[in-house]
């Protein structure tokens, strides 16, 4: 292949402005959009060689218009955006960026847990408002759990569960695992089970798995109501995981004590979700992996997937 096009649908996402382009202009002519809508789609990739997107939908219909493109490389891990069959048909290479967000996102779960059982938010909150001036007492009107004995279940023991599951048992907490893993490979201190046992037995519950057709609404209302009461869920996966009418009702029932949403199915969401006003449901806005280290490590293997894959040796090739 002669020097590339290559074009970038929505780079914002990854890059708002710290990092550099410069490694993958080397490679080719490059063309960056901060933002790309459905209906620009087609007009800035028709001559394109190769695509990179984050959030931009590649389906069937675009990618048989497309008879100049050869790689796509998603710059995610999820690669829910491109009909992959579609592409394998045309010949599209596909590539994507494995466990660049691990850490990241684990730590964002862990923080998502650390607040809704220590409430630091809601106490900063009260301090600015002037709740401690002169008062006699410390005001803690929200209780405060220690996690350390507590059960924490994780679903999915790959990069970012396993990951949590380090920083739980580091403080001490007892960790339930719905994984394909042997008992034999984990660690002491996590315990294999399957998944209605671990939403029965866990104290706190966090998602860590794919959004595919055996997982999209699992976490269901029945699920949700046999979790302890006063239990939390975690979810910085993908929102299609849990029924979140289901969710709502619960909260609002009292018997689950809070859900920690990084994700949820409606992104970016309308003013009128329900979610939003939902009691005790933390929502943020789907940033668990966009820590300055994580988006490097994600444009670094973006670059060497294209590298690669010009070289005749594509890896991470998820098509």
């Amino acid at each position: 292949m002669q020097r590339p096009k290559i074009v970038v649908l929505d780079g914002y996402a990854g890059n708002p402005g710290d990092l550099s382009w410069s490694d993958m202009e080397a490679l080719g002519d490059l063309t960056v959009y901060e933002r790309t809508l459905p209906e620009q789609t087609f007009e800035r990739i028709r001559e394109a060689d190769v695509v990179m997107t984050n959030k931009v939908r590649l389906d069937a219909t675009m990618l048989s218009r497309l008879p100049r493109l050869r790689f796509v490389n998603v710059l995610a891990t999820g690669v829910n955006v491109i009909d992959l069959p579609a592409a394998q048909r045309l010949g599209i290479v596909v590539s994507n960026v494995p466990a660049y967000s691990s850490q990241a996102v684990a730590q964002m779960a862990m923080g998502h847990l650390l607040n809704a059982t220590t409430h630091v938010d809601h106490y900063v909150r009260q301090v600015r408002r002037g709740q401690w001036h002169g008062s006699p007492d410390y005001p803690c009107d929200r209780p405060i759990v220690e996690l350390a004995g507590k059960q924490l279940g994780i679903v999915g023991l790959g990069h970012i569960g396993s990951a949590l599951m380090h920083m739980a048992l580091g403080m001490q907490m007892k960790v339930l695992a719905a994984t394909s893993k042997s008992q034999q490979s984990l660690p002491d201190g996590v315990v294999r089970t399957d998944l209605d046992a671990l939403f029965r037995e866990a104290d706190f519950v966090s998602l860590h798995c794919p959004l595919c057709a055996d997982t999209q609404g699992m976490v269901s209302r029945e699920r949700l109501l046999s979790m302890k009461k006063g239990a939390i869920l975690v979810n910085t996966s993908r929102g299609g995981l849990v029924d979140e009418a289901a969710l709502i009702e619960v909260l609002e029932s009292g018997h689950l004590g809070a859900a920690c949403l990084d994700a949820i199915i409606e992104e970016p969401p309308c003013a009128t979700n329900p979610l939003l006003q939902a009691p005790r449901c933390y929502v943020t806005p789907h940033i668990g992996w966009t820590s300055y280290e994580a988006r490097k490590r994600l444009m670094d293997t973006s670059v060497g997937n294209l590298k690669a894959f010009l070289e005749g040796k594509p890896t991470n090739v998820v098509s």
